[in-house]
């Protein structure tokens, strides 16, 4: 019997692992970054095109590599990190398990050209699917290019796989931005489709954030900074009220790698433990430096995840110093017991001394005199007069005193005045007759009151078979929705203006997408003034929202899209309904009176499915009376 077991080729191997370490182009360009850094770069370029589907290529100016080892860098297993395992539990590079280059070869038409400082002429190699195509001298600059084009071509499957260009793009400017923030002191430069995104030259750790990020970001910054035996740390947190409904803006790194910990997460929360709203997210970007020895990094393909020695003593560590940079700088509340506001003392008036002020008072004056003396006094007046701050005093005439004229009988004042409050006390009040109707004209129960809000949740309605209970948000939230997909696909959406524009900063990645849906936007009801790389400047706005809910709406839009945004128009529209009534939509715990209610259940009926929520959720249920009598009976 023949054995079924056999080696496989080193290109169906090739392609096998290609499917751990490149997931999509980002994956190719986080692999070359990081080549690129542990060649010791100064100057470092990416360019890419349609997203790196069909050219992704990294530039450095690094050590470059000889004619041997530029041949021998695509074989499986090739690495110059390490020279045996002990080496694993003391690493300081990044690139250290020698199947990124011969992984990405495996799949797509690469090129290199490299060239060692020493040396006169570099190696210029052409590689098609693991196959080597040519390879010559050439004159080249010191350092190494590599170019990667047309990834996945002899994997059809793989390559349908991939997403628009729109997502694969925040894919790979996330993987840019994690290196990027994790070498400050290497020049950066980032092109796409020949258009420049980025030039981040070499600065400090906060400087490379704001030339990430943009915007307003150094405003929002808090410094953090703790030394102890076990970790150094080292970076920035935001500011309370600068925090977000997206994760987007939150980096570790160890050991200048980007890490993703929730265990790390949770230490940083606690940290806000108290001074954030329900559901936000802070901003942070932490360095921690450990021992190598202490950390396990291979445990992931992607090496995005280490296992700590000690993560119980790194957990408090954290969080205490996030905590006391928070308190050092003011941004969490502090009680002081020694001092009480109320008693400072303006700057202007501290060394001004009071004055008493002088009363001069008539005494000859006599109200109860006739019309002649109080004529006489009238126009003699009595002046009071106070010190001020300038030492000067005014004085102000009385006003004559006029006797009233005596009422012929005073009981006279009184009369009718019973009358008057019998009639009052028999007023009857009326309800408005409500006309219109919750289903049917005939299935109106006439009620005092025809709707009740149950614990600032619920609208109760009474009908003639029983009642209907309305969920407020939901509700409110399928009117919205149907009003905002209307005005986007009739293009009649109303607006109105504010008098003073505003003004909302947010990062490059943000504003990419706000230009793609801002025709969208415009149809909702946003008026654009104008629009930069760092910012907008709305001056119209839904005639439903409110000038304090935009930030609130576009933010909620930005992390409904952090997944990537869709292809087709519909789904764009719908999406950036459903986002906006979920932003502008009435709250759970929010009192509503008698005639809100009523429109918002009105509303509901009148839209084309009332049944469902624009997230499958129901928007009410019914109870007949007999349901209701059923829980009475014995």
């Amino acid at each position: 019997m023949s054995s079924i077991i056999q080696l496989l080729p080193d290109h169906v191997a090739n392609q096998i692992a290609a499917g751990e370490v490149v997931q999509r182009p980002a994956s190719v360009v986080k692999e070359l970054l990081e080549n690129a850094v542990d060649a010791k770069a100064t100057d470092i370029k990416l360019i890419i095109k349609d997203a790196g589907k069909s050219l992704v290529q990294v530039i450095d100016n690094g050590s470059g590599m000889s004619v041997t080892d530029a041949r021998l860098c695509f074989e499986r297993h090739a690495t110059s990190k390490i020279r045996q395992a002990e080496d694993l539990f003391s690493l300081h590079t990044k690139g250290f398990r020698g199947e990124a280059l011969a992984s990405i070869a495996a799949i797509a038409h690469m090129e290199m050209k490299t060239k060692q400082d020493q040396e006169e002429l570099g190696t210029h190699i052409v590689i098609e699917g693991s196959k080597f195509v040519s390879q010559e001298v050439a004159v080249l600059p010191v350092g190494t290019s590599f170019a990667v084009k047309n990834l996945f071509f002899n994997i059809p499957a793989r390559r349908n796989f991939l997403k628009s260009d729109t997502v694969e793009f925040r894919h790979v400017m996330d993987e840019f931005q994690r290196v990027a923030l994790a070498h400050a002191n290497i020049h950066f430069t980032f092109y796409h489709n020949g258009s420049e995104m980025f030039n981040l030259p070499p600065s400090s750790f906060r400087q490379r954030v704001v030339g990430v990020f943009a915007g307003k970001t150094n405003e929002k910054l808090v410094p953090v900074n703790e030394e102890t035996e076990i970790v150094a740390i080292k970076g920035f947190v935001s500011k309370p009220e600068f925090a977000k409904k997206s994760r987007g803006e939150q980096f570790f790194f160890v050991n200048d790698r980007f890490i993703k910990s929730s265990y790390l997460h949770h230490a940083v929360m606690a940290a806000y433990d108290g001074i954030l709203k329900d559901g936000a997210q802070p901003s942070y970007f932490l360095y921690l430096s450990v021992p190598p020895n202490t950390i396990d990094i291979n445990i992931h393909p992607t090496k995005t995840e280490i296992k700590f020695d000690d993560e119980q003593a790194l957990y408090a560590i954290l969080r205490a110093s996030i905590k006391h940079s928070l308190g050092q700088f003011n941004v969490a509340p502090v009680l002081d017991f020694d001092r009480d506001a109320n008693l400072d003392t303006p700057y202007h008036y501290k060394d001004l001394e009071g004055e008493t002020p002088t009363i001069q008072v008539d005494g000859t004056f006599n109200p109860f005199t006739d019309d002649k003396t109080n004529k006489h006094y009238s126009n003699a007046g009595s002046s009071f007069s106070s010190g001020s701050s300038s030492g000067s005093s005014g004085s102000n005439s009385y006003s004559s005193y006029k006797k009233p004229e005596p009422t012929a009988s005073w009981e006279s004042l009184y009369v009718g005045l019973k009358q008057d409050t019998e009639e009052i006390g028999m007023m009857s009040f009326e309800n408005e007759e409500v006309t219109s109707s919750l289903f049917n004209d005939d299935e109106i129960e006439q009620t005092v009151h025809k709707t009740y809000q149950i614990h600032k949740k619920y609208i109760v309605s009474p009908i003639k078979s029983g009642m209907v209970i309305v969920d407020q948000q939901r509700a409110h939230q399928r009117i919205l929705y149907e009003q905002f997909l209307h005005n986007m696909t009739v293009n009649q959406a109303s607006s109105q203006q504010l008098l003073f524009p505003l003004n909302l900063f947010y990062s490059s990645t943000d504003m990419e997408i706000i230009r793609e849906l801002q025709l969208s936007l415009v149809n909702t009801g946003f008026v654009f003034e104008s629009t930069t790389e760092e910012h907008i400047v709305i001056s119209g706005i839904p005639i439903n929202s409110t000038e304090s809910e935009v930030s609130l709406v576009i933010e909620q839009l930005l992390s409904d899209l952090q997944d990537g945004i869709p292809e087709s128009s519909f789904s764009q529209n719908d999406t950036i309904a459903k986002s906006m009534a979920k932003s502008m939509a009435v709250k759970t715990g929010t009192y509503l009176t008698e005639k809100e209610q009523d429109n918002l259940v009105n509303g509901l009926f009148a839209c084309k499915d009332p049944n469902i929520s624009p997230f499958q959720k129901p928007t009410f249920i019914t109870m007949r009376v007999e349901d209701i009598d059923k829980k009475f009976a014995l």
